[in-house]
């Protein structure tokens, strides 16, 4: 374990669309021996995902999008399956799920109910990651999402069936970890 841990100096690579830093910091060992390392570490922000399910149906929405991380790391499309998902900006996590299930999704949605938070990808992100699961029904339904135009998202909005979309984490159609992750919840705590 390591205590006393003091930044020593901070460096600004990039600050082109989040900020990209190099921290080198100083701590002290288990063995009382003092240490100092450099990282880097990107900022892009908290986020918020959210499933959404409906019990009587057995089926949950799902976005489908242009990923390019992905495309550069060997997804021949560069299209994810994923939940729908935001950065928090200036909002508490609650209202931005809200905005973000509307603008990607079309589902206007109210009561949410946040499962847990996880840091996604601690070796080099700062992201914390709020999870939420709402039911939704055809009537809460008040535009086809997609996303925001000006932001070029071009989302495309799926319903699967539970079971369809356990599925494809087999067979490796879905292979964002959030979403994974919040299938998995659902599954383990017998919501569908």
């Amino acid at each position: 374990m390591i205590t006393n841990i003091k930044i020593l100096e901070t460096e600004v690579l990039s600050d082109n669309w989040y900020i990209l830093r190099k921290v080198t910091y100083q701590y002290t060992k288990s063995d009382g021996t003092k240490a100092q390392q450099s990282r880097e570490a990107y900022d892009r922000g908290n986020g918020a995902t959210i499933l959404l399910y409906n019990k009587e149906q057995r089926t949950v929405i799902l976005t489908r999008q242009f990923r390019l991380p992905t495309y550069v790391n060997g997804n021949e499309t560069g299209m994810l399956i994923e939940t729908c998902a935001g950065l928090l900006d200036y909002d508490n996590p609650e209202d931005c799920i809200r905005r973000e299930t509307e603008e990607e999704t079309g589902y206007k949605i109210a009561a949410v109910e946040k499962v847990f938070e996880a840091y996604m990808s601690p070796g080099s992100v700062t992201e914390i990651l709020h999870f939420f699961i709402a039911e939704y029904a055809k009537e809460m339904k008040v535009t086809d999402g997609g996303g925001v135009a000006q932001e070029e998202e071009n989302i495309e909005v799926l319903e699967l069936s539970i079971e369809e979309a356990i599925a494809m984490i087999g067979t490796g159609e879905i292979k964002d970890g959030k979403t994974i992750m919040l299938l998995q919840y659902i599954k383990l705590n017998n919501i569908l």
